[in-house]
């Protein structure tokens, strides 16, 4: 199951929630402090944790034009 980020228009607070994957169409879900049905889905990052010299474990994207 994917997890999703989400942000509540109404009390704004941020919350990551499990999604089963029929449910990944959907762009909204209910925020666990004051219920509004409307918090919208936010784009994550993704991050990969590794063996390298980098403490934070994210993965560095390339700059423009540099593949």
């Amino acid at each position: 199951m994917p997890l999703f980020e989400y942000t509540c228009p109404g009390c704004g607070r941020t919350f990551e929630k499990l999604v089963r994957s029929a449910q990944t169409e959907r762009d909204f879900a209910e925020c666990p402090t004051c219920g509004n049905p409307y918090s919208a889905r936010q784009i994550s990052v993704i991050a990969v944790r590794g063996t390298g010299s980098h403490s934070s474990g994210a993965v560095s994207l390339p700059s423009s034009g540099s593949l």
